[in-house]
């Protein structure tokens, strides 16, 4: 029988149209990872801050396949433990297992593509062109519609926070809001993620597995809800307050509301013709106002069809992202915002991220359309959305805010100026 031909390879490079070459990453053939071609060498140095985040997330996906190995003794009277009693803690903060079991998703709810075997087919693969998907007005209302039901489900467990509930009880409550929806909970099993929500903790930046510790009146919990509907899927968090507590202490409000105004002012850049590395100028420079730093490791992303594609969206400034707004683009902006320094560690679940020095942490994220005009937030609030922007009733001294923003300064002039971001949310 006849046999087609071979397709041209693509250029890996964002905004690139030509033929490969026969350049490849070393990196990639180092990690066994095929078809990262380039047309140049200055194309791939061009595209190395992007393109060198694939590398982490190859070994990351590889790790997570492998229970850890060190757990502590169950506590006799309630079963629960620590599963990593030797790893050294940057804060307060400890998981409390054992994990309930894996939620069951009804099999007439559509799947993505990496629901049974844990493995994105489509945004991850190094064979797949780094190209920027602009969405018909067909697809574009799809997105409308599975970002509505994402704000439906935030606002349920929103409104469901208390101190004493679990975070575990908080993802079961998401869970059932998508199936309700006939969604799917898009976390589930992506990259073998446990379960159907990220429930970030005080000085959890992200990524939070839901567990048996409860939530304490003092605490901040971020709630990073997405769903997968119609072939579609639109993400969203917010941070919200745990008890009077949180609300009374001024630095708790202080990194959480600068984390909530950095997307704000983004979103107000959002428009065609926008560079998309202009957006991390604006977040760090708000950030650095208020005495805060901004996470560099974690970026926002291109979602569609695709949970995480291109664009990446760095939050840092002068940072190298590629690209500008056109009309039909939809991504995510998601800034990280830390009350001490912007460096991050993971904990052996290779998932939950906390902050260095194990102080608070928040962050915000909405899914955004851009238009022939500027932006359509497709996950906004609703009027009777839980939460929401909160003001101390005795602001801090001018002068206090200016001392600490010059120590935020003066702690990034000695670490390196030169950070990367190094993997997509």
């Amino acid at each position: 029988m006849a046999v087609e031909p071979p397709t041209k390879r693509k250029c890996l490079g964002a905004d690139c149209d030509n033929d490969a070459g026969s350049l490849q990453c070393p990196k990639c053939l180092s990690l066994d990872i095929k078809d990262s071609f380039f047309c140049s060498q200055d194309c791939f140095k061009r595209n190395w801050s992007t393109h060198k985040s694939l590398h982490k997330q190859e070994n990351s996906i590889l790790n997570r396949v492998f229970p850890p190995r060190v757990v502590s003794k169950p506590d006799p009277d309630t079963g629960f433990y620590n599963p990593f009693p030797t790893f050294n803690y940057t804060g307060p903060l400890r998981p409390v297992y054992p994990l309930s079991p894996r939620r069951d998703v009804p099999k007439s709810i559509p799947y993505p593509d990496y629901a049974d075997d844990g493995i994105p087919k489509y945004g991850r693969s190094m064979g797949r062109p780094n190209k920027i998907e602009l969405l018909d007005a067909k697809a574009q209302n799809a997105m409308r519609k599975v970002c509505r039901l994402a704000r439906e489900v935030l606002d349920i467990a929103a409104a469901a926070l208390r101190p004493g509930i679990t975070t575990d009880e908080i993802d079961e409550i998401v869970h059932n809001a998508c199936i309700e929806r006939n969604s799917y909970p898009s976390p589930l099993n992506y990259n073998h993620f446990p379960k159907s929500v990220c429930t970030s903790v005080n000085e959890v930046i992200c990524h939070g597995i839901p567990d048996k510790r409860v939530l304490l009146d003092g605490d901040i919990v971020n709630l990073d809800v997405t769903l997968y509907h119609e072939g579609y899927h639109g993400d969203l968090n917010e941070t919200y307050y745990v008890g009077d507590k949180a609300k009374a202490d001024p630095d708790t409000v202080r990194v959480t509301e600068t984390a909530r105004e950095c997307l704000e002012e983004a979103i107000k850049l959002v428009k065609p013709g926008t560079l998309i590395r202009e957006f991390g100028n604006v977040i760090e420079k708000h950030a650095k106002s208020k005495g805060c730093s901004v996470i560099r490791t974690y970026v926002g992303h291109g979602i569609n069809s695709i949970f995480h594609c291109p664009p990446n969206i760095p939050h840092y400034a002068k940072n190298k992202a590629i690209g500008e707004c056109k009309p039909g683009m939809t991504f995510t902006i998601e800034p990280m915002i830390a009350l001490g320094k912007y460096r991050d560690v993971t904990w052996p679940d290779n998932w939950t991220s906390t902050t260095i020095d194990g102080k608070k942490t928040a962050q915000f994220e909405h899914t955004l359309l851009v238009t022939e005009t500027g932006v359509e937030i497709l996950t906004a609030r609703k009027a009777d959305s839980p939460g929401g922007p909160f003001v101390l009733e005795t602001e801090k001294p001018e002068t206090a805010v200016e001392s600490l923003t010059a120590k935020t300064e003066k702690l990034e002039t000695l670490e390196s100026s030169n950070a990367e971001a190094e993997i997509t949310e």
